[in-house]
């Protein structure tokens, strides 16, 4: 993760714009099929979450045939958040990322008896996904 000093926190947009610079020089999508997994533990400096629903929204989510937002959590929160519409910003900023593109997903993980599990449903097989314009 990248982390700006200034503000104190994780600035995950600057990750999505190097995962969109790379994208671009590196991996056509005439010839690459891109699947990308993001695992985080949600913290994010604040004003960024838009940025990142802005750079999944405009740029990314059209460049990848699946896209994987796995978010750590501790037993704790799992039972603080509750509903999947409760979280942390990052999670709450990537669910409209999630109703808009069928090929995001996101989950959670609470103990590490929920790593593979999580992962097996993220990357199992499915129908071809239609990519929203």
């Amino acid at each position: 993760f990248f982390y700006h000093t200034e503000s104190g926190g994780t600035v995950v947009s600057t990750a999505l714009e190097e995962m969109h610079r790379i994208i671009e020089q590196r991996y056509p999508v005439a010839e690459w099929n891109i699947y990308a997994a993001q695992a985080s533990d949600g913290d994010n400096f604040a004003t960024d979450s838009e940025r990142c629903i802005e750079l999944l929204d405009r740029k990314l989510m059209r460049l990848c045939q699946y896209f994987a937002y796995v978010e750590i959590i501790d037993e704790r929160e799992s039972h603080i958040f509750g509903s999947t519409e409760n979280g942390t910003s990052l999670w709450r900023a990537y669910n409209a990322v999630d109703g808009k593109w069928p090929n995001f997903q996101m989950r959670r993980i609470a103990a590490p008896a929920d790593i593979y599990p999580v992962f097996r449903e993220l990357f199992a097989r499915q129908p071809a996904l239609r990519k929203s314009a």
